[in-house]
């Protein structure tokens, strides 16, 4: 098998599996970031989070040092902006297909979230490039998007609203209206992902502009809106579990008779959704590759703990007892089934862009946090009280990653899309059936003897 140093930390079957599928250009990159993220990001991590000062307020006021020499370090090796395939985004791209970067997700998910900020690789920026490279025009794309890519600047996508069944976008009730030459916001967001940050320049808004339109995927549209627009209003940081995730945050927000330039619309009148369709699917894929990566370390983190010499219960090392292996096992196991459905899902945008691959997205959307997050419960429960307390990261991971069951659409409806489409298969396995049955009674007739059952 290839000696890539990725394969020691995913899989050694894996990579010989996508190997061939990989440009020189994308081996090199790949050999790089697993460099870069083992020997500059892990030990960075302590220093991350002892950065984010403990006062309320500063918390949301700071810029952090590591960030900005890890950043530094990531441009200099050309690990910058990955996620944006040339493929798709040919003035802005980096050569790589979405195959490829999947796995460089999922080295990157090693560190949680911070190996991505590095990169300049995060959720939201990431989707709110796409967007920009996409939809953008010419004067939007230079005002927000350059910025964007250079990490001058941070954004918001600003979505699912307090008090609204968000889950069915369908139900976003944000006012979005022109008047004369202006269009005009009115809403109230929360989790709103990056609004906290200092950087935080802009917010894409999601609303209603056409709330009469019969077609309801044709009621919604997209605005650009700075951060700095009067009316715009953080007004408080939400928390996941007790962690707020500063200094970029989760916040709710509320925009109060915001007027912006009618050139801030994007893409047109009425395409929100298709924007958002556009914006979420690969998106759900780094957030899935990323959580692989999470489970991996946390795999990683448990062999460690369970052979430590000092850790005994019973009489036995932690890795004799039965249950230990066995979790180790599934560990194993889950992780690499739920890499290979995402490899999958990645190579099938690469093949037939994002729509056309909405069947292996959506499963691994409703997979793969699932699995990371019994991964991560099995590593806790190796620790005892310890896996649940600030000393580890395991518990701060397990709580980012509950959010993606909720985040860029729910589990259950991306189970309803998958078991609807699998449906809409029975009239073909019905006739297939029949034809079979058919078959079957002439050979019967044919042998002339009858079943048995």
């Amino acid at each position: 098998m290839s000696s890539h140093p990725v394969a020691e930390f995913t899989s050694p079957s894996t990579w010989a599996l996508v190997e061939d599928k990989f440009s020189p250009y994308a081996k090199e990159t790949l050999t790089k970031l697993v460099d870069f993220v083992q020997n500059e990001v892990v030990p960075a991590e302590r220093v991350f989070h002892a950065q984010i000062p403990t006062d309320p307020e500063q918390r949301w006021k700071v810029v952090l040092p590591i960030v900005t020499e890890l950043n530094a370090k990531a441009k200099r090796l050309g690990l910058w902006n990955l996620f944006l395939s040339k493929a798709h985004y040919p003035d802005v791209g980096v050569d790589l297909t979405n195959l490829e970067y999947a796995v460089m997700a999922e080295i990157m998910g090693r560190t949680g979230h911070l190996a991505s900020v590095a990169t300049n690789c995060a959720a939201p920026d990431t989707g709110n490039m796409e967007v920009f490279a996409r939809y953008g025009t010419a004067t939007q794309k230079k005002e927000w998007l350059v910025p964007l890519m250079e990490a001058n600047i941070r954004s918001a996508f600003s979505m699912t609203e307090k008090g609204v069944a968000s889950s069915d976008a369908t139900n976003i009730r944000t006012s979005i209206r022109k008047e004369g030459n202006e269009i005009v916001i009115n809403g109230h967001k929360w989790w709103i992902s990056g609004a906290g940050d200092p950087r935080c320049a802009v917010h894409l808004v999601m609303g209603q502009s056409d709330p009469s339109n019969p077609d309801p995927y044709k009621r919604q549209s997209i605005v650009i809106v700075p951060a700095n627009t009067k009316g715009v209003n953080v007004i408080r940081p939400m928390q996941v579990f007790g962690y707020d995730d500063a200094p970029e945050g989760h916040c709710e927000v509320i925009y109060e008779n915001v007027r912006v330039p009618e050139g801030n619309l994007i893409a047109g009148w009425g395409r929100g959704f298709e924007v958002i369709q556009g914006r979420l699917g690969p998106g759900r894929i780094h957030h899935c590759m990323r959580s692989i990566g999470v489970a991996q370390r946390a795999l990683d983190i448990m062999l460690e703990r369970v052979t430590d010499p000092s850790r005994k219960t019973f009489g036995k090392h932690l890795y004799e007892h039965g249950t230990i292996v066995a979790n180790i096992a599934k560990s194993r196991a889950e992780i690499d089934s739920a890499r290979l459905l995402v490899l999958s899902a990645a190579y099938q945008i690469d093949k037939f862009k994002a729509k056309g691959a909405l069947k292996e997205i959506g499963i691994a959307k409703f997979v793969v946090p699932s699995m990371a997050l019994q991964v991560l419960d099995r590593v806790m429960q190796s620790f005892g009280a310890e896996g649940l307390s600030q000393d580890t990261p395991l518990a701060q991971w397990w709580a980012n990653l509950r959010t993606l069951r909720f985040a860029d659409g729910p589990d259950e409806v991306h189970m309803q899309q998958i078991g609807q489409r699998e449906l809409r298969r029975v009239p073909r396995l019905k006739k297939l059936s029949a034809q079979a049955k058919k078959k079957e009674q002439e050979l019967f007739a044919k042998h002339g003897i009858k079943a048995h059952l």
